[in-house]
């Protein structure tokens, strides 16, 4: 799977990925490190990958830069990016087998580095885009990993080296459907409280008075649980970065089915043309250029979300939108 990551980021945006562990230097040496090419051959920059648990990492998955692009001193500094996993190592002689959500955070934390690898910013601040955006480019590479392409290719079968059936697929992406009503309101309410919460001048003093009031006037099911109760939601007040912000990896995930449905609607999921759109408008500019005025340019209006409700398996009347891009190839 990582071979496969690799392989849509060159199939979509022209990269290449030379393995060249070894050759510099590591914080640990299970960690794998790749020189990253463009299409014409020049020099993008490094990638490492420390994909496995080990006593004293962290949990989860993430991804860090350890430099990122810029030219303003007059000399172009290209990205140094890492993903970081915590996948248990399979037994002595056996395959590391990771589950389909596994697979999909490996692409998930691939699609953050992609966007910093192909930045075009001139000040290494400009790399970093508005809450409400980041999750976008990783949360769209993740539609990949059920692709036929990547399925065919990289995702086959350990012991009969058989592809994936269609009918498996089909069958997972229904399974995904579930209980979306349920998730989606539950994230909704947390996301909503929080803004209130911050849309106050006076602090509140009556949490739970808070809440429940809160609640109450947006209606919320009694049978519908807050995800997170207000003093143990740590993303509200570790730092700034999501004080008001809780909706956006749910407004990322609008931009990321709508651009899903613009690679399907031109049945080639590595389309060049939208794969270009995506990498120079999307991608490239970081903060250059306003995010919202650059969908527009890239999708050809606002995001739409339908393209959301239809991914989560709610009923709507509207159809997905024709594909439309002015990036160029």
């Amino acid at each position: 799977m990582i071979e496969a990551s690799q392989y849509m980021a060159h199939e979509l945006y022209g990269l290449s990925f030379r393995e060249i562990t070894g050759t510099v230097p590591v914080f640990e040496p299970s960690v794998r490190v790749w020189e990253v090419t463009d299409r014409d051959g020049s020099y993008q920059g490094l990638f490492y990958g420390d994909y496995f648990a080990r006593a004293g990492k962290r949990s989860g998955a993430w991804m860090n830069t350890y430099r990122s692009h810029e030219t303003f001193t007059g000399t172009e500094i290209t990205p140094i990016a890492s993903n970081n996993n915590n996948f248990v190592r399979g037994a002595p002689g056996e395959p590391v087998l990771i589950s389909l959500d596994d697979a999909e955070t490996l692409f998930h934390e691939f699609g953050h580095a992609i966007h910093y690898l192909v930045s075009e910013v001139d000040y290494p601040g400009l790399g970093n885009v508005p809450r409400d955006y980041v999750e976008y480019p990783s949360q769209v590479h993740e539609h990949w990993v059920l692709s036929r392409p990547i399925l065919d290719q990289f995702a086959r079968h350990y012991q009969t080296n058989q592809p994936m059936p269609q009918a498996l697929v089909d069958r997972v992406h229904n399974a995904a459907t579930f209980n979306q009503g349920y998730a989606t309101v539950e994230y909704l309410s947390s996301a909503l409280v929080d803004m209130a919460l911050h849309n106050r001048a006076t602090p509140v003093t009556d949490v739970d008075a808070f809440e429940r009031e809160t609640l109450n006037s947006l209606g919320m099911p009694h049978e519908i649980a807050m995800r997170h109760r207000l003093p143990q939601f740590g993303h509200l007040f570790s730092s700034d970065a999501y004080s008001a912000g809780y909706y956006s990896y749910l407004w990322s995930e609008t931009m990321d089915a709508d651009t899903w449905e613009m690679f399907e609607a031109t049945g080639n999921v590595f389309d060049p043309t939208v794969a270009a759109g995506m990498r120079n408008i999307i991608l490239a500019p970081g903060n250059m250029t306003d995010r919202a005025e650059a969908y527009r340019q890239f999708r050809g209006r606002d995001p739409d979300v339908n393209a959301l409700l239809r991914t989560r398996g709610f009923p709507t009347d509207a159809p997905p939108a024709a594909p439309a891009t002015s990036g160029r190839n």
